[in-house]
């Protein structure tokens, strides 16, 4: 969805978006792989921000495409 909106529209929101995205999995899929092999559960704590940040990351991209 982010490269395609990427050749669409021109926006630092697109990028903001494509690294919101990335930050998003790599924290919230990284941290649940982590704490399964691990069983450190504090990790449970911080897997919401990747969500978080998986939201934002939508909200950006839909921002820009309403915005054009």
């Amino acid at each position: 969805a982010v490269a395609w909106a990427a050749s669409q529209w021109s926006s630092q929101l697109i990028a903001a978006s494509g690294w919101l995205f990335v930050a998003g999995i790599v924290i919230f899929s990284g941290s649940l792989y982590i704490l399964s092999l691990t069983g450190v559960r504090w990790l449970g704590a911080i897997t919401p921000i990747g969500g978080v940040a998986f939201i934002i990351g939508w909200g950006c991209l839909l921002w820009t495409a309403i915005r054009s």
